[in-house]
């Protein structure tokens, strides 16, 4: 086929797609109409994840898997709207790393509203100002953000699914990238990309700022500013690309809770977030674990943070594989909830990685 050939056919498909597209959203406004009869929640992590992980099985010709997945996320998000705008609040300001997770999980479509803490977060979800909150647990590089699980102790938010978005950093501003003067930079990013700026912009002054977002609206205000920011804060505040993913580690990434006031259903695919407090005497961790081990649960990630209060005492953190009405992950709970002066389940969550 000649060129006006393949466009012709593309103009044929792009209208049977136009048609199915409504198709599914009558279908989904129905579905809107049964979830309200049933007060079931809009968002439905354990369903849009078998969504996903079922037409990753697809082959879809040129595109790759990950491309399908965020055109499908748009369309969740788009469909999800039809049948209720969702509320969701993040750690803010827009243009962060948490807007960037916010958004590709909920779509353009829904209402997002920045928060200027984690704890504010929390209790935005928990006065039902939001429907959902999205917070950092932790970064490949720079480890557990220590606020999003003290705020867990306080709160009886549950997880209800969990995402990890690539850190890629860029050096943004109005000016060339050898007339920089100044870089601004929120103390996280700066570490990540030390050896690529000892390389390329030796000398410069650096000033830390609050977040990415606000390193580049300083950058916006001087004429020769730059900041390390994110592609959508660049875009937000009108600046030029200098240079991009200066991060020294490429694999580099942060992973995001989606908090609300119930978690989600078993997919076959799940983690299971705990936290717990033992007995202050040797051997007590490793006593509390056994039950995990004895049921055949594979441990994801442990974190331990002190006990407010209590000195050198601790709490503890564990993620494992599993939902907890697995028989199995069940069992384990009884067992720990047994021998721990503490234990509490932050949720069940389909599984992101």
């Amino acid at each position: 086929m000649n060129l006006d050939e393949l466009r012709r056919k593309i103009d044929q498909l792009d209208e049977e797609l136009v048609s199915l597209l409504g198709q599914r959203a009558e279908l989904a406004a129905q579905i809107g109409r049964s979830k309200r009869d049933k007060d079931a929640a809009v968002y439905d992590a354990a369903r849009e994840a078998q969504i996903l992980r079922r037409l990753a099985e697809f082959d879809a010709g040129p595109l790759s898997a990950e491309a399908l997945g965020h055109i499908y996320r748009e369309i969740l998000a788009a469909c999800r709207s039809i049948q209720q705008p969702v509320k969701v609040a993040y750690l803010g300001p827009e243009f962060t790393f948490t807007h960037l997770a916010t958004r590709e999980q909920f779509g353009r479509n829904a209402v997002l509203l920045p928060a200027t803490s984690i704890n504010d977060v929390f209790r935005a979800v928990q006065k039902e100002q939001a429907d959902f909150g999205v917070v950092p647990i932790e970064n490949s590089t720079g480890g557990v953000v220590p606020e999003t699980l003290d705020c867990f102790l306080d709160s009886h938010l549950l997880i209800s699914s969990e995402l990890y978005v690539p850190v890629h950093l860029f050096v943004v501003g109005n000016c060339r990238l050898e007339e920089v003067a100044t870089l601004y930079s929120h103390p996280q990013p700066l570490a990540q990309s030390r050896e690529w700026l000892r390389q390329n912009l030796p000398g410069v002054q650096v000033e830390n700022v609050a977040s990415t977002a606000v390193a580049a609206q300083r950058a916006a205000e001087d004429p020769t500013g730059a900041a390390i920011a994110t592609e959508l804060a660049a875009e937000g505040y009108g600046l030029e690309i200098l240079a991009d993913n200066i991060e020294d580690e490429p694999a580099n990434r942060t992973r995001f809770f989606v908090i609300a006031t119930r978690d989600a259903q078993v997919t076959g695919e799940d983690k299971t977030s705990i936290v717990f407090t033992t007995a202050h005497r040797a051997g007590a961790l490793a006593t509390a674990l056994g039950p995990l081990a004895a049921h055949g649960i594979n441990m994801t990630f442990i974190q331990s943070r002190p006990a407010r209060g209590r000195l050198w005492e601790y709490v503890f953190f564990v993620d494992f594989a599993g939902h907890r009405s697995d028989p199995n992950v069940q069992q384990a709970l009884d067992e720990l909830g047994g021998q721990c002066p503490l234990l509490q389940v932050l949720g069940s969550y389909p599984a992101a990685d």
